[in-house]
């Protein structure tokens, strides 16, 4: 039985606790904060109760594979998961709207169909069937297995089958999703949805890899799914379950320090002066906090994969409503940008800014445990903004006016929101930065091939023996279900050793 210490309770770090517990391992947390499920926390006020991170889930079979493996009593027996129906409506720029159906190809061609002319959903089916194939070739060595030591392979490697398009005389295959929705899609509306899975994610499509088709496609194949109680119960959940597999969890508890002995980590120094000594470190924090944590060692070695850099943050506003939701309304709305042009070089370029009228998702879940009595309505507003490291905060002012600005911009998927409007909450990178130690508040967005391994993330093992990375910023990067598929693979590397080649 080996002793192991995890840097944070965020849900990659606790996956990856309650499958080494279970293993037989003796597992003990550090957690700098009050509570754990890093980004996935909760909101509560007068009765109201918001997720303040993530607010959906896709791939649900992750965490069901988690329960199943850490003990006899499955995911549903302590979630009641719900599949949200429709799995979106979209609001384009021209006013027009559609409702796309959970998991249904020939339900998605149909809506589209009839929302925006006759052939719109064939070419959308068509790319779902070639996203497909970007999923097939992609998900063991991306999901399932420890990255790749001859990693560079996948940063070479387009695994989208982009259709050929003529221009004049050259040929050309699309090598970013930009691309993709120009020439396959077409449709100006097709490509503000397409691109808007890209976003959702923090990345820009005009640079991001086609392999980014597979975003859409893992929620069109694997569903998208709610939590009844909020995606917060989710983490409270799989806390519970390493609680039962008698997981110590410290909190307010800061690691300051990796301990080495004889080229190897040894343990962990907190910032009250005491010392866990432990056989090994699993870290499930961003990278600069760790690299502040290990002293005089590098964390990453030459030729490894580098920590991303320069991804945005997400701004939230909570509204609590008079009035019970309506009958009928979506669980979730899309609101596209009027221009979406200006929205990306606000928010990747440099300068960078906050849009007035950006793309925005509206979460109206239909959960009554979310409300103070069924004549009121919690709604949650997100939408991507930069991130702002060092000490290139923007007031907080800034972001308070921006909130109103996108309270208007909701209005065209809530009518009547502002009479309804009792009080809302703003949530900005600064909060994002306080709760999970991210520069800037920056989001880790999920590993994709291509694009010379700019999107990869740095592998589960370190330069120094015996130190683990866990989480959205190492393989296969940011997301929930990356998060619990992190800590399936580093309680394999752990517990199998180097060999370990992930799930079969």
């Amino acid at each position: 039985m080996a002793r192991i210490a995890v840097i944070g309770a965020g849900m990659g770090a606790m996956a990856a606790a309650a499958r080494l517990a279970v293993a037989g391992h003796r597992v003990a947390v550090y957690e700098r904060t009050e509570t754990y499920g890093g980004a996935v926390r909760r909101f509560e006020r007068d009765g109201f109760s918001f997720d303040t991170g993530p607010g959906l889930l896709t791939l649900p079979a992750v965490y069901r594979d988690l329960f199943v493996k850490t003990g006899k009593e499955p995911l549903e027996a302590v979630l009641d998961l719900v599949q949200v129906d429709p799995s979106s409506r979209h609001v384009f720029a021209d006013g027009t709207e559609v409702s796309l159906p959970n998991a249904s190809r020939a339900g998605a061609v149909t809506a589209l169909d009839e929302a925006l002319g006759s052939g719109a959903g064939a070419r959308w089916g068509d790319f779902l069937v070639r996203a497909r194939e970007a999923w097939d070739r992609t998900r063991r060595p991306l999901l399932e297995e420890p990255l790749w030591p001859n990693w560079s392979v996948l940063a070479e490697r387009e695994p989208y089958p982009s259709v050929p398009h003529k221009h004049l005389l050259r040929t050309r295959r699309a090598g970013t999703l930009a691309e993709v929705g120009a020439w396959e899609l077409r449709d100006p509306r097709l490509v503000a949805l397409l691109e808007s899975h890209a976003l959702g994610y923090g990345l820009d499509p005009r640079v991001t890899p086609a392999s980014a088709a597979v975003l859409p496609y893992m929620e069109h194949a694997f569903g998208t799914w709610y939590v009844r109680g909020g995606i917060r119960e989710l983490a409270r959940a799989v806390y519970d379950r390493c609680v039962a597999r008698r997981v110590e969890f410290h909190f307010g508890a800061e690691v300051t320090g990796v301990l080495e002995k004889d080229g190897r980590a040894a343990g962990v120094e907190l910032a009250d002066g005491a010392v866990a000594e432990a056989d090994f470190v699993v870290a499930g924090v961003a990278p600069d906090v760790l690299s502040r944590c290990v002293r005089g060692t590098a964390v990453r070695e030459d030729g490894e994969v580098p920590p991303r850099q320069g991804l945005p943050s997400r701004m939230t506003v909570l509204l609590a409503l008079r009035g019970g939701r309506p009958e009928g309304v979506a669980h979730r709305t899309v609101v596209h940008a009027e221009d979406r042009e200006r929205e990306l070089d606000l928010v990747f370029g440099s300068p960078s800014g906050l849009d007035a009228r950006p793309t925005l998702t509206v979460l109206r879940p239909d959960d009554p445990e979310l409300v103070p009595g069924p004549d009121h309505e919690a709604i949650t507003l997100t939408s991507v903004v930069p991130a702002y490291p060092g000490r290139r905060w923007p007031v907080e002012e800034v972001f308070s006016s921006h909130a109103k600005k996108l309270l208007v911009a909701a209005q065209r998927a809530v009518p009547n929101l502002h009479e309804r409007l009792l009080w809302h909450e703003v949530r900005i990178p600064a909060d994002i930065a306080d709760t999970t130690g991210a520069e800037g508040g920056a989001v880790p967005a999920p590993a994709l091939a291509a694009a010379e391994g700019s999107l990869l993330h740095p592998g589960n093992t370190t330069g120094l023996p015996g130190l683990f990375t866990v989480g959205g910023w190492s393989h296969p990067g940011g997301g929930l279900p990356h998060a619990g598929m992190s800590g399936a693979l580093v309680a394999g590397l752990v517990v199998e050793g180097p060999e370990f080649r992930g799930s079969q």
